[in-house]
């Protein structure tokens, strides 16, 4: 089963929305066939997610209140068939920490062609938390569908 890491600063609002965004996404539309994780290069290990990305999250019916920060382990790098994160300098210190991830590890934005870093809405109010929750579920759509090799309809590609 392949497997998706994403990666941000603490682990507590995007990479943690994100997994959360893409696990619904796999089970609603890919039969559960993806593993989905997340981390951050400078989390404090089992903080739980922000309380905005909590609720910015409650209102499509996903439930992070479960999910505890985990700090990126080099390991879990190697593991990954793909590793997304969160801004480009996320993406620099992936590849200091685990140079041999070069070709599978991106931005989320540069992955999709949707944009580019996904700003920190942390210390910011719940309406920051559901911007960055609504470009998440663009963004993390548009991935998936790239990773399971169909468009954005659900069409398999034709490569």
């Amino acid at each position: 089963m392949k497997k998706i890491l994403f990666v941000c600063t603490g682990n507590t609002c995007r990479s943690p929305m994100a997994a959360a965004i893409a696990r619904h996404l796999v089970d609603q539309k890919y039969g559960g066939n993806m593993r989905v994780a997340s981390a951050g290069l400078f989390a404090l290990p089992g903080s739980p997610a922000a309380s905005e990305a909590v609720a910015a999250l409650a209102a499509s019916g996903i439930d992070l209140r479960e999910h505890r920060a985990a700090v990126l382990d080099p390991a879990a790098v190697q593991d990954a068939d793909l590793v997304l994160t969160m801004t480009a300098a996320h993406r620099r210190q992936v590849l200091d920490l685990v140079p041999e991830a070069q070709g599978k590890v991106y931005t989320l934005g540069e992955y999709t062609g949707i944009g580019g870093d996904l700003e920190d809405p942390l210390g910011r109010p719940l309406s920051a938390y559901r911007e960055c929750a609504s470009r998440l579920h663009t963004l993390v759509a548009a991935a998936l569908a790239r990773f399971a090799g169909r468009d954005a309809r659900g069409d398999k590609s034709k490569k």
